[in-house]
């Protein structure tokens, strides 16, 4: 059995789906790769560190899909690469189904299997596969690292023969992972941060990192039965708005990381909100490519509203492009050795196993 991966459209994505230390281990298991010429040069990797380990380098797109089993993607092959591929292939990838309908549609037709890991469930089993984690992990982290850049302030309180720093003041909206990788970035780099989330359950995570947490009355249960937030009532969000009023006053930078699965992200911080920042300030919004939770956010944008800026994210992850890689790869690693079947030499599509039947689109 073969598995194939093509390089992705460089003007969109860097990301590869396949690493050196991923086809080892996908060899490992009595599987062979092919991989297009010039797979992932842009990111440092050259053909000659796949070549060592045994994986075949076509020389191009088309020979990989024609000759490949498994194909391995990062976002949904494009309607050239569709052409070529086989009858019964496997696709696994992350193909946003909700924004890609037709395209997946047009697959299906071609009587092809397609495992989209962002579906992957939220159980114990499933953690080592969990792209939605290991890419949010790193967002977290970068969100930080660049609204520093654009603060231009110091972060840490510092004191000199010449004065005291005071510490920078860091709110991060939306305790899931990728809130929790920036509340602990923030605090390393000496930040004093606190944080809210409509789950309640994230109060001990954040003050755990060393984050206060900023809560607002409810009896609701704000969290799905797989630990996702909910979408917050009316009632709720006009509390949320009282409590946003004081905290903003007094944050130096905030970063949004709230996301509702299958949704348009929840809008936190309106026009009058934002406005209640110090010139100087930093929103720093991740969730702009889902519609953004604060306002003035726009994808790949800087917006500067009374000396605030507000900026809005697109493809963070071609910023940190090695890394997102090499853990996406061995994310994929995962799911194929779980869908392999060493025994039968085959991919074994089987249902009654939640991991498999949650991610595979039987129809759009």
């Amino acid at each position: 059995m073969i598995i194939g991966s093509t390089k992705e459209d460089l003007s969109i994505e860097k990301r590869v789906a396949l690493t050196p230390d991923s086809a080892k281990n996908i060899i490992n298991l009595g599987l062979k790769i092919c991989i297009e010429k010039n797979y992932a040069d842009h990111i440092g990797i050259r053909d000659e560190e796949f070549k060592k380990i045994g994986v075949d380098i076509k020389k191009s797109s088309n020979e990989v899909l024609s000759s490949s089993n498994l194909l391995i993607k990062v976002n949904c092959p494009s309607d050239q690469e569709i052409n070529y591929i086989k009858e019964k292939t496997i696709i696994i990838g992350m193909f946003n189904p909700s924004k890609n309908k037709k395209k997946i549609s047009e697959i299906l037709k071609k009587n092809i299997n397609i495992f989209s890991l962002e579906l992957l469930p939220r159980i114990t089993r499933a953690q080592s596969m969990d792209v939605l984690s290991s890419q949010s992990n790193l967002a977290g982290y970068r969100a930080v690292i660049d609204s520093i850049f654009e603060f231009e302030k110091a972060i840490p309180m510092m004191m000199t023969a010449a004065g005291t720093v005071p510490a920078a003041k860091v709110l991060v909206i939306g305790a899931g992972v990728a809130g929790l990788q920036a509340i602990a970035t923030a605090k390393r780099l000496g930040a004093i941060v606190s944080a809210t989330d409509v789950r309640s359950a994230s109060k001990e995570q954040v003050e755990s990192l060393g984050g206060k947490f900023l809560s607002v009355d409810q009896t609701e249960n704000m969290e799905t039965s797989g630990g996702y937030a909910k979408e917050a009532s009316d009632e709720y969000k006009k509390k949320q708005a009282a409590m946003m009023q004081e905290a903003l006053k007094k944050n130096d930078i905030v970063i949004c990381t709230a996301l509702i699965p299958g949704k348009p992200a929840p809008r936190i911080l309106t026009e009058s909100l934002v406005k209640l920042m110090k010139p100087g300030s930093i929103v720093y919004d991740l969730a702009s490519e889902q519609g953004g939770n604060s306002a003035f956010s726009e994808p790949g944008k800087i917006n500067l509203i009374e000396g605030i800026k507000i900026i809005g994210v697109k493809s963070l992850m071609n910023r940190l492009p090695l890394t997102a890689s090499s853990l996406y790869s061995k994310n994929l690693f995962s799911f194929i050795r779980n869908l392999y079947s060493k025994e039968k030499k085959d991919f074994n599509i089987n249902l009654e196993d939640e991991i498999i039947s949650k991610t595979f689109l039987k129809d759009i």
